[in-house]
C-alpha cells in the first residue's frame, strides 16, 4: 500500500515510517474560545465606560490609578487565557503514520503528554458528530478502541472525522493482513 508523501517529520519518527496525516482540532474550536475572549475584552472596555458615567468621582488621582491598575490586571488575565488557548489548540496534534498513531496533547505551557498506538492493537474505530454546527461544518470526535492499557484514543473536535476513521481502518486492516506491527 503506498501513500502520498507528507512533508511532516517528528522527533520519534521511526526509520521507514511515513506520515500519512497530521491532524489538529477543527478551526471552530478555537473560534468559539476566542469569541469568549472577545466578549471579556468588550466587558473590560464597557466597564470603563460604565464606571466613568456612573461614578465620575472615582477618577480622582488615586482612584484613577487604582482603576487603571485593575483594568490592566484583568486585561493581562484575558490575554493569558487567549495565549493558553492558542497553545492548547496549536500543540494538540494527532499524527497518523503507516505504522502507528501518535497523540501529542499539550496541557498548559509546560505539560505535554505523548502516547502512541500501533495499528495491530486497534479493535474498533467510532465516529461521533453531534449537533447542527458540527454536522454542517463536518467536525466531531473519533474514538479508537484498543486492546492495550490505554483503552481508548480520543481525537476531539477534528475536521472530517469520517475520513479519519476510514484512513485508520484501512491502515489497520492493511497492517493486520501484512502481519506488521
Amino acid at each position: 500500500m503506498s501513500y502520498a508523501f507528507h512533508p511532516y517529520h517528528f522527533a520519534s519518527q521511526r526509520e521507514g515510517e511515513e506520515v500519512i496525516r497530521v491532524i489538529h482540532r477543527h478551526w471552530f474550536n478555537i473560534l468559539s474560545r476566542f469569541l469568549l475572549i472577545l466578549l471579556f475584552s468588550f466587558l473590560l472596555i464597557g466597564s470603563l465606560v460604565v464606571f466613568l458615567l456612573l461614578f465620575p468621582d472615582i477618577f480622582s488621582i488615586s482612584g484613577k490609578k487604582f482603576f487603571i491598575f485593575m483594568e490592566n490586571t484583568f486585561f493581562i488575565f484575558v490575554w493569558l487565557f487567549g495565549f493558553l488557548t492558542w497553545i492548547d489548540y496549536y500543540f494538540d496534534i494527532w499524527i497518523i503514520t503507516n505504522q502507528r498513531i501518535v497523540n501529542i496533547e499539550q496541557k498548559g505551557l509546560f505539560d505535554r503528554h505523548i502516547s502512541e498506538l500501533n495499528f495491530s492493537r486497534i479493535q474498533d474505530v467510532t465516529t461521533t458528530v453531534e449537533g447542527i454546527i458540527p454536522t454542517v461544518l463536518n467536525f466531531g470526535d473519533v474514538s479508537v478502541q484498543t486492546a492495550s492499557e490505554q483503552e481508548r484514543f480520543l481525537f476531539r473536535m477534528v475536521p472530517d472525522p469520517y475520513k479519519i476513521k476510514d484512513t485508520i481502518m484501512k491502515i489497520s486492516e492493511h497492517a493486520m493482513s501484512d502481519g506488521t506491527h
